[in-house]
């Protein structure tokens, strides 16, 4: 479906919307469980509901403010607003996963009984119900816009209904087997998970800052897209980054050496025409050379 930049934008803004009135709704229903439980499983839970408030909060923003159009100050748009704001998102959620090991070791060391357990497990099925749906719109979002934000929130949703499984475990095992340790355990065990959610944050946010090149798959089928023009020798000097949900392609073309400047730029548009046809929304430059230049043979073969 082929979608105006406005129209991508205001499904995005939409679903980052969804995200934060779902956590939300999420964080109340899981601070009265935990109340009355006491349970550091579901105390987990409600800071990582907590934590995804935070972390819709600043995806809206930056979604916001990554989709405004190139100005004079900045040529190549605000798409690495999204980087940055992960980076927040990422230092949030490391201290709660530190806070939570804290709290979850001290359970093991000193368990303690959970109560109200049916509570628990109403509130965490809620949760999952709410989740799954969640997941579904996000998911019909990312294939009309292709966003990375909201992308990685989906898959943030979607290790939270792992989670949401292990708090249910944890209330079974403590409350109608006896097994106190398991409540810190499992503490333990979606600390761990949310940490590694942190860094894989930070791994995602430090590609897009540092304009990391696509993967070699994409610049694989960049160079066969180009290659396939019958007036294309080749290509070098091929150069890609990511920048929110906007992407930027350049590279060098190889032409005849005597077909016509005119000619070469028609090619040149032909050429950009495939590329973009195969990654939509994509900034693609190409520079004419003609065949033969001698580059530099660090750039030769890239």
């Amino acid at each position: 479906m082929n979608l105006t930049p406005q129209e991508k934008s205001r499904l995005m803004q939409r679903a980052t919307l969804a995200s934060v009135a779902v956590a939300l709704a999420l964080v109340a229903a899981k601070a009265v469980a935990w109340w009355q439980s006491g349970s550091v499983a579901m105390l987990g839970a409600l800071m990582d509901s907590g934590l995804d408030v935070l972390a819709s909060a600043f995806n809206f923003l930056a979604v916001r403010h990554a989709v405004t159009p190139a100005d004079a100050e900045h040529r190549f748009g605000h798409g690495k607003a999204e980087a940055l704001a992960g980076l927040v998102q990422a230092g949030l959620v490391a201290v709660s996963a530190v806070f939570l090991t804290y709290e979850s070791v001290s359970r093991l060391i000193a368990p303690v009984p959970v109560t109200d357990d049916l509570l628990g497990i109403g509130v965490i099925l809620f949760s999952i119900a709410m989740t799954l749906g969640l997941v579904a719109y996000q998911r019909r979002i990312i294939r009309m816009t292709g966003s990375v934000a909201i992308h990685a929130d989906n898959l943030h949703y979607v290790g939270d209904l792992l989670m949401n499984t292990a708090v249910i475990a944890a209330l079974v095992m403590t409350a109608q087997f006896g097994l106190l340790w398991f409540d810190g355990a499992i503490g333990l065990v979606i600390a761990g998970v949310i940490g590694w959610s942190a860094i894989s944050i930070v791994r995602a946010s430090y590609d897009q800052l540092m304009d990391r090149e696509f993967d070699e798959t994409d610049r694989k089928k960049i160079r066969e897209i180009a290659c396939a023009h019958k007036e294309v020798r080749d290509i070098h000097d091929l150069r890609t980054r990511r920048s929110g949900i906007s992407t930027f392609i350049q590279f060098h073309l190889e032409l005849d050496p005597d077909m016509r400047l005119s000619r070469a730029h028609e090619v040149s548009d032909e050429v950009e025409a495939a590329i973009m046809a195969a990654f939509p929304g994509a900034e693609v430059l190409i520079h004419q050379d003609p065949a033969g230049l001698e580059v530099n043979p660090a750039l030769a073969h890239t």
